[in-house]
């Protein structure tokens, strides 16, 4: 049995070890929790329940200070029985896949949760268990904001990546004008500056200077109007969204915690721009004529005029 195939009937718990990276984070689990359950599309599955089989593993962010044996310092169990109890409370569903998004989704929720493996199986509907696995990481959450009555709510930004031609532009205010009409929260993305950057030689090295070597273009935008804050991290990011400002975005923080980011040196400014898109829900991402991006992606993308 080769390795894909093993993972694909294993516990989520070992598939969440696999796809782990060099320095793997905690994980907690539920396994085997057995709940009736009222769900089904065909009509043999309406007015009576089947017995549903859940297992959850959630990857946690390190915790900040010793948790000194006290319970409220983790993510404790009962909050991911909870989070299935509350969506079965919810509403009736006719999909296990439903079911697992909304789990995953409101386990994400959770402070200390970075990323949820979730597989519902019904036991009653067939000779064995008929069922649905997914991963969802945090990062791909909805970014929130404030609505105009103050109550916070799922937001999709426009992501856009700005080229060295368009920063540099006389009319780069113009353009930043245009974005913001769109109605929705901009976050810039840029690649390498125009300057040379270091060469090292050594992969990993290489991939954190020119990382930083972005975040000094991000700055170098920033510094050409004063509507652009330069942030890193998700929790900045939240914050700006929820204070109407624009937002470069400094990539090192996000792509050097993250399990899924792209590989490579990371001197590709269009493909993080699009790694972000994804992680961030975004309503579309726009980029200057002539750019492509890897293929693949589910993210709209659209072309600035140049």
């Amino acid at each position: 049995m080769t390795s894909d195939i093993r993972l694909a009937f294993a516990h989520p718990e070992a598939r969440a070890e696999a796809s782990a990276p060099a320095d793997p984070r905690d994980r907690i689990s539920v396994r085997d929790h057995v709940v009736p359950v009222e769900i089904g599309a065909f009509q043999a599955e309406r007015g009576h329940t089947q017995r549903v089989r859940f297992n959850v593993v959630v990857e946690l962010r390190p915790h900040p200070a010793p948790v000194e044996d006290d319970v409220d310092r983790i993510l404790s169990y009962d909050r991911i029985t909870e989070a299935i109890a509350a969506e079965l409370a919810a509403e009736r569903l006719n999909l296990l896949e439903t079911l697992a998004e909304r789990i995953a989704e409101r386990v994400l929720l959770e402070p200390q949760a970075m990323r949820a493996f979730v597989r519902v199986e019904k036991l009653d509907r067939g000779p064995g268990a008929l069922g649905v696995e997914i991963v969802r990481n945090r990062a791909a959450q909805p970014l929130r904001a404030l609505d105009t009555k103050g109550v916070e709510t799922a937001v999709h930004p426009l992501v856009v990546y700005l080229d060295n031609v368009t920063i540099d532009a006389p009319d780069l205010a113009a353009r930043l004008d245009g974005l913001l009409a769109q109605g929705l929260p901009v976050i810039l993305c840029v690649g390498m500056p125009p300057q040379s950057v270091a060469a090292t030689g050594h992969a990993a090295v290489q991939r954190r200077i020119n990382l930083l070597a972005i975040e000094q273009n991000a700055w170098r935008l920033a510094a050409k109007d004063p509507r652009c804050v330069v942030v890193s991290s998700r929790t900045e990011i939240d914050w700006a969204m929820k204070q109407g400002q624009m937002i470069v975005w400094a990539p090192s923080k996000l792509i050097l915690d993250s399990t899924d980011s792209p590989d490579g040196p990371a001197q590709d400014g269009l493909a993080l721009a699009l790694w972000l898109a994804e992680h961030v829900a975004a309503a579309k991402l726009l980029m200057p004529e002539g750019l492509r991006t890897p293929p693949g992606s589910h993210v709209p993308q659209e072309y600035l005029p140049r």
